[in-house]
């Protein structure tokens, strides 16, 4: 049954189409601006401005060209990376980054925030893995609905994207994705249908990339097929920056507004060259005013059009703490096999901090999630802040990126759309020069690390790896990383190594020989402090793994069996077989495993039954906390097909909640399960390779 505000909506929005001009209705639906469409001041419609934001609202650039205005008012509060939000494994932490954004973007003045971005990680090779949460669908809408409902709670809509299977750079305005339906269906569309059925994104941007032989920004299968007539959709959908190629094809299907990166606003496919067609009688007006109308309704439901609208803020106390929140709980320990963590404060007198990513800042880069942070504390600064002065920190590089300075008088923005949009990193040789170079810090971090009782290695990818239009050519670390390292843990084996990135990376030429391992994430303006948290016991770790950590990129189900990277077709022969469903059902051993992630106590799973109860299926556990220190655990749920069938994956994530726990504390939790069956077996556990099967079930 439609709803009746809606309808009422509707209505309201048709009245004022009426009134408006061809010319005022075609300004509304393209960019007059890079991040706004043109106003109707004559009735008083605004134009709707948007910005870039999965990390925080974006810097403010000139009206026509990628040149920022260059103020200092448009510093902003950097949250953490959605892949950080999904170490997390918290519901409620989601909400917070949500209303943060929200409440920063609407501070700003702006109408829509272009996130949060729900694409699948197929590949740990994909350039942009690090705006996006998971390679398991459940975790990825569990985390983005609240999201988008905390970004909306502040009259700002969010813009879901990129509509659909979006996983690669290479060549993203023009590779064709090949893919079977069970497979969109169960893997990459799952986050989008409940983005907009739960929770009620407002707007939607198609995606750079073909499937089935259209552009997704112009196909009748996903935005009027599935999105307008089977999800029933009434938002807006808006077009990736660039990814028009056909005035007809956009005029005729579920597009409502077209963007793009050029400051040729009156040559968009749905500017001049649309007016011309509906002048000409080969394309019917009325195509046009249902776009205005959805528009229109957008501006209602934002109460754009009455004057009522919320009042937000931007670099508050509030939303550095939820920054800091946040960062806390995404640090994931991966190892610690002698128990050498946490270090102690207090009988720390002189520390050696070796890399660097313990100095570098990765706000301002990444491609259009860039943010200009207020602030941005490193991992060196957290650990020098915690230390107080008490401890001697010595820091020495290490290793580093080619330190020769590149032309950046032009936006990379601006070249967008060249070469296809994108393509794979080229890792070049480096030269005589930067190799002695690289071998002289090498040498010098590990002679001090022989002088050293503590010494912390922190590593990993910076935004020249993890950055939009680039994929990896594999995992490997760069910048001689693995032999730094390596010769680290010769010279002074309680190395702590400390991994930073979006993607996972190559580990086998050390992993065996460290004995304590972090994992971070490109984690806000407060990550530093976070993981010098971590270090000294500050915050007990309590992220997991959103994503399998390969040992090597070709363990990847989209490179063992199907393709990436490809120029003109992407095979998704892997199906829905992709990360853990993959290693799990073919006995392929990752180096960490989905949902990994170790404490400095430890939990005991005393009880697991399954409860079927109106109409759905609970499983309720007992979780004891039997060590030393307060705690958070993730109870994960995994489904499975009691008899396996071909095209079945063995194990799927179904449900999951995080909860706290002091030491000696237990507690009963009760946890929804998604679509259980009779035929399923359930697996109750702390990650994919620490489950217990539910042997128990009553109701």
């Amino acid at each position: 049954m439609p709803d009746k505000n809606n309808m009422e909506m509707r209505k309201e929005a048709e009245e004022l189409m009426r009134q408006l001009t061809l010319d005022e209705k075609i300004g509304m639906i393209h960019g007059a601006e890079l991040f706004r469409t043109a106003p109707v001041e004559r009735l008083g419609i605004p134009a709707l401005t948007m910005s870039d934001g999965p990390m925080g609202v974006r810097q403010e650039f000139e009206p026509a060209s990628w040149k920022s205005v260059g103020n200092h008012d448009d510093y902003v509060t950097y949250l953490p990376c959605n892949s950080a939000l999904a170490a997390t494994w918290n519901r409620e932490l989601a909400r917070l980054t949500g209303e943060v954004l929200g409440a920063e973007a609407r501070g700003r003045g702006k109408d829509v925030i272009l996130g949060p971005g729900v694409n699948i990680k197929r590949s740990p090779l994909c350039g942009r893995n690090f705006e996006y949460f998971s390679e398991d669908p459940f975790l990825t809408k569990e985390m983005a609905v609240p999201y988008i409902q905390g970004v909306q709670k502040w009259d700002v809509a969010a813009c879901v994207k990129h509509f659909a299977a979006n996983n690669q750079e290479t060549q993203r305005l023009w590779v064709d994705v090949k893919i079977d339906e069970k497979a969109l269906r169960e893997i990459y569309l799952p986050a989008f249908y409940d983005a907009v059925k739960k929770g009620d994104s407002y707007t939607i941007m198609g995606a750079y990339n073909k499937i089935y032989g259209e552009h997704c920004c112009e196909s009748d299968f996903l935005l009027n097929q599935i999105l307008r007539k089977e999800w029933g959709y009434e938002g807006v959908v808006i077009s990736d920056w660039g990814g028009v190629h056909d005035t007809a094809k956009a005029a005729n299907s579920e597009l409502d507004i077209e963007m793009s990166v050029t400051d040729h606003f009156d040559e968009y496919y749905m500017a001049e060259p649309l007016k011309k067609l509906v002048e000409e009688g080969k394309i019917s007006e009325k195509v046009i005013d249902e776009k205005v109308i959805r528009i229109l309704m957008l501006m209602k439901r934002l109460h754009m059009l009455n004057g009522e609208r919320k009042s937000g803020a931007y670099n508050t106390p509030k939303h550095r703490q939820a920054a800091l929140d946040v960062a806390r709980e995404s640090v994931v320990l991966l190892k610690n096999s002698k128990g050498r963590l946490p270090l102690s404060p207090e009988n720390t007198k002189e520390i050696l901090v070796i890399g660097e990513n313990a100095d570098l800042m990765h706000a301002l880069g990444g491609g259009s999630a860039e943010i200009k942070a207020l602030y941005e504390i490193t991992p060196l600064m957290g650990i020098k802040m915690l230390l107080g002065g008490n401890a001697k920190v010595t820091y020495v590089k290490g290793y580093c990126q080619d330190p020769r300075e590149e032309d950046k008088d032009r936006n990379w923005q601006a070249d967008s759309l060249e070469n296809g949009g994108g393509e794979v990193e080229c890792v070049n040789q480096a030269d005589e020069a930067l190799t002695l170079y690289r071998r002289l810090l090498r040498e010098e971090a590990v002679m001090k690390a022989k002088k050293f009782d503590q010494v912390i290695f922190i590593g990993g990818l910076n935004h020249e790896q993890d950055c939009e239009g680039n994929d990896r050519a594999d995992m490997k670390l760069p910048y001689e990383q693995d032999q730094l390292i390596e010769e680290l843990l010769e010279a002074n084996p309680d190395t702590v190594v400390v991994m930073a990135g979006g993607s996972p990376v190559e580990m086998g030429r050390w992993i065996d020989r460290a004995d304590s391992v972090i994992w971070s994430w490109y984690a806000g303006m407060e990550g530093g402090r976070a993981l010098a948290e971590v270090l000294f016991g500050r915050t007990n770790p309590s992220g997991k793994l959103p994503e399998s950590f390969y040992k090597t990129h070709t363990d990847c189900s989209a490179h063992a069996w199907g393709n990436f990277a490809e120029k003109e077709t992407a095979d998704y022969a892997e199906g829905v077989f992709v990360g853990y469903r993959y290693l799990e059902s073919y006995h392929v051993e990752p180096e960490f495993c989905f949902g990994h992630g170790l404490s400095y106590t430890s939990f005991e799973y005393e009880s697991a039954e399954l409860i079927k109860e109106d109409g759905r299926a609970y499983v309720e556990c007992q979780i004891a906390n039997t060590g030393k220190m307060d705690g958070k655990e993730t109870v994960q749920i995994y489904l499975g097909p009691k008899e396996q069938k071909e095209g079945e994956p063995v194990r799927q994530l179904k449900g999951f909640e995080k909860v706290l726990l002091k030491s000696g504390e237990k507690k009963r939790l009760r946890i929804g399960i998604e679509d259980y069956s009779e035929n399923r077996n359930v697996w109750v556990g702390s990650s994919l390779k620490d489950l217990r099967m539910c042997t128990g079930r009553k109701g």
